[in-house]
């Protein structure tokens, strides 16, 4: 009888492993490399992270070269692999601001770009290490600087489509994110990108509908990109109001039965959520990120009690704003001040996962001098031209005692 299960299981796993093996044989037979090399057209905003998957290649090779240039048929081309195309790259790595040779990753043979940058635009290639390509991206990254916001419980409406001549511009949105919070009224939104729609646009650019791509594409001549300059990407928020899951009540129980018995004294007072201590000198500015969020995540922030709705703090409601949300879900605090002091909880998804317990110091602490620093910079320069002030005084004096003696117009002060 075991014999016979053992040998079920036997057979029941090497089914399985030849499952995966047709798979992966059939990967690429599926969609045979197109003969005549065209680009699939893709737009993303600003600080986002995208896959470009190589959807064919011959059965021969056996890894494949990513190739990036900026414009086609530029004499520089950028080589995004290790030439064995196993580099490895993880997103928590990666600082904002980093060059792009420091934040893309080969998988699968797809290209993984982190934290996209505006210049990060223009053509991908997945080929082989002769030269050879098989697949080919047009990839637009939005700048989200001007990027306006519409809160749509306010009765304000998106940008309204434009025409000039045959060339339509308009928005295409993502769809909604879940609600930022659970329990409580929260936000929702979706990101907005510019497209545009014109029978003049180079064939060797794939579109999804017939002549639209979108505006920062490799396929727009100079003469229409002039004209999609004033439509900026756009973010429509509207409110929510979701209950929060069974398991997170349960969680909620039991920490309030833990806070009470820590009032009693016999154990101490456990948190909701993982809380991280910073102290901040005042008058310094400090900017907090919610872990592992990206832009296209839900993401809200509270201090304390009160939430920080978008509708009040996000970036460029009000131009005199010292705290705000950025559009890449970053909250802002310019020039802190001795009330915001508190508990700051980030939400992800609908779910609160971090808080961030700020303290602000009205002793700035003592650091290392650093060059870098334009109070020590100011220090250093007036502290030399006061050296050379005194210096040039200095000399003159001599100068002048000099020339007296030499011509004898002074007289002789000696004793």
């Amino acid at each position: 009888m075991i014999l016979a299960h053992i040998t079920a299981l036997v057979w029941a796993w090497s089914s399985v492993l030849a499952f995966e093996i047709v798979e992966k044989e059939n990967i690429f037979q599926k969609t045979p490399c197109p003969a005549f090399l065209v680009f699939d057209n893709a737009a993303y905003l600003t600080d986002m992270s995208f896959e470009l998957p190589c959807h064919c290649k011959p059965e021969e090779v056996p890894a494949v070269v990513w190739y990036y240039q900026k414009h086609l048929g530029s004499s520089h081309t950028t080589v995004l692999t290790d030439f064995e195309g196993r580099l490895l790259t993880e997103e928590t790595q990666v600082h904002v601001g980093s060059d792009m040779l420091v934040r893309f990753s080969i998988r699968m043979f797809s290209l993984l770009v982190f934290r996209a940058q505006p210049e990060d635009s223009g053509l991908y290639f997945c080929g082989t290490r002769r030269g050879d390509y098989f697949y080919a991206y047009d990839v637009d990254i939005q700048s989200s600087e001007g990027m306006v916001a519409t809160f749509k419980d306010k009765g304000q409406e998106p940008f309204a489509d434009k025409y000039y001549g045959s060339l339509h511009v308009f928005t295409t949105f993502w769809e909604w994110t879940p609600c930022d919070r659970c329990g409580v009224h929260g936000e929702q939104w979706r990101i907005g990108l510019c497209y545009l729609q014109s029978p003049d646009l180079s064939p060797r650019y794939h579109k999804t509908l017939p002549d639209v791509v979108s505006c920062g594409s490799r396929a727009v001549t100079r003469k229409l990109r002039a004209k999609t300059r004033a439509h900026p990407p756009e973010l429509l928020v509207q409110n929510c109001l979701v209950p929060c899951e069974k398991r997170n009540l349960i969680q909620k129980g039991v920490l309030a039965i833990y806070n009470y018995i820590s009032k009693v004294g016999s154990r101490p007072w456990v948190p909701q959520v993982p809380i991280q201590f910073h102290q901040q000198s005042l008058g310094r500015g400090l900017i907090l990120s919610c872990p592992g969020a990206r832009p296209e995540h839900a993401v809200a922030w509270d201090k304390d009690n009160q939430p920080l709705y978008r509708t009040q703090y996000l970036k460029g409601v009000n131009r005199s704003m010292r705290v705000f949300i950025d559009y890449g879900n970053h909250l802002h605090i310019r020039f802190t001040q001795l009330s915001d002091r508190g508990i700051y909880y980030c939400w992800r998804q609908g779910v609160r996962i971090a808080g961030f317990r700020l303290g602000v110091s009205s002793r700035r602490s003592r650091s290392p001098v650093s060059l870098s620093d334009p109070e020590t910079r100011s220090a250093v320069e007036l502290t030399l031209l006061g050296y050379l002030l005194i210096t040039a005084v200095f000399v003159i004096i001599h100068l002048c005692r000099g020339c007296c003696y030499l011509f004898r117009c002074c007289p002789d002060v000696t004793p």
